[in-house]
């Protein structure tokens, strides 16, 4: 039953390909954010789920 409504439907053949662009670009994109990201901007992030609030021991981020 799937291959008839698949085969039914126009240009179906073109979405796989769509899917896997998107993947890829998105793949990239991320891949290319992660090795340019601020390393002190990084840090900080890092420390965020340690953080207990206080703030003598805030470490924010400072862009320099």
């Amino acid at each position: 039953m799937k291959k008839e409504i698949l085969i039914a439907i126009e240009n179906v053949e073109i979405y796989p390909v769509i899917s896997l662009l998107i993947f890829v670009l998105f793949f990239i994109g991320m891949a290319w954010w992660v090795l340019k990201a601020d390393r002190n901007y990084v840090d900080h992030m890092k420390s965020l789920p340690v953080h207990d609030g206080n703030p003598k021991n805030d470490n924010t981020y400072e862009k320099e």
